[in-house]
């Protein structure tokens, strides 16, 4: 190869290393623009029993941050979406919520204190060997009462009102939900918050290792079961590599950079 070809080369090649290393991946999938009329593709209300009323969700920009406000008044619905992510390449989950204040007399623990300010829901395909006969039953039966959206297996994080910060246990309605508590009380209530969630760490934490598929984010608050009122707020949600920060410099909101630590029953 003549010498300038080669040098062109090189120089092509130093470039893009240059840009793979000072622009880690990140895969944008939450950003609600407010002002829209309706909701980003492919964000979809799901209310989930038409018995319940649901909670109203629209866009807003709240404290400089372009958002989704949330408002729970004896109601359910998710606002949710399907993924396809790579989480080998992007494993960490980060977003920003808050909420006006926790819940009074939720108890996590009981079904009918099974309500939460503020949520964000993780939904996953399992592989079928990997489940046994009873939880394949389990599951074909849930499917027939509230349709085929219900998933294998799926994680909540979530805003609670009395349990400890790391608190891991099943949620009380089935075991293949399981509850992780990020915020708990009102300590950080009022304000913008950021979280950072290695979401693969968290399923193994949750179900072992098992091979599992991403395919689905919602976020809520919900209070159909307690009856309360609740509002929250929820922005700017993507999947980043391990070494990307979950800074969000383009708001004007303060931002809370620190990951709770696990320290519940795991």
């Amino acid at each position: 190869m003549p010498a300038e070809p080669r040098a062109r080369w090189a120089l092509t090649l130093s470039l893009m290393c240059t840009a793979t290393v000072g622009y880690p991946a990140t895969d944008w999938v939450g950003r609600f623009p407010a002002g829209a009329s309706g909701w980003p593709e492919p964000w979809r209300v799901q209310q989930l029993d038409e018995r319940v009323a649901p909670t109203r969700y629209a866009p807003r920009t709240w404290d400089g941050v372009a958002a989704v406000e949330a408002v729970a008044e004896r109601s359910m619905a998710l606002l949710g979406r399907p993924l396809d992510v790579d989480l080998e390449a992007t494993p960490h989950l980060c977003w920003l919520w808050r909420v006006d204040a926790p819940l009074v007399t939720a108890d996590m623990r009981t079904k009918a204190g099974d309500d939460y300010a503020a949520r964000v829901y993780l939904s996953f395909r399992v592989a079928p060997e990997a489940l046994g006969f009873g939880t394949r039953a389990k599951l074909a039966l849930a499917r027939s009462l509230y349709g085929d959206e219900v998933p294998d297996a799926a994680l909540n994080y979530v805003w609670d009102n009395r349990q400890p910060v790391g608190t891991l246990m099943p949620n009380a309605y089935t075991d293949r939900t399981r509850m992780i508590v990020l915020r708990s009380g009102a300590g950080d209530a009022g304000g913008w918050v950021v979280e950072r969630r290695d979401v693969a760490d968290d399923f193994k934490r949750a179900f072992g290792d098992v091979p599992a598929q991403l395919t689905g984010l919602a976020l809520a608050s919900d209070t159909d079961n307690t009856g309360e009122r609740a509002r929250a707020g929820f922005a700017e949600f993507r999947f980043v590599s391990a070494e990307e920060t979950c800074s969000a410099p383009d708001s004007g909101a303060e931002r809370d950079h620190q990951t709770p630590p696990d320290r519940g029953d795991e």
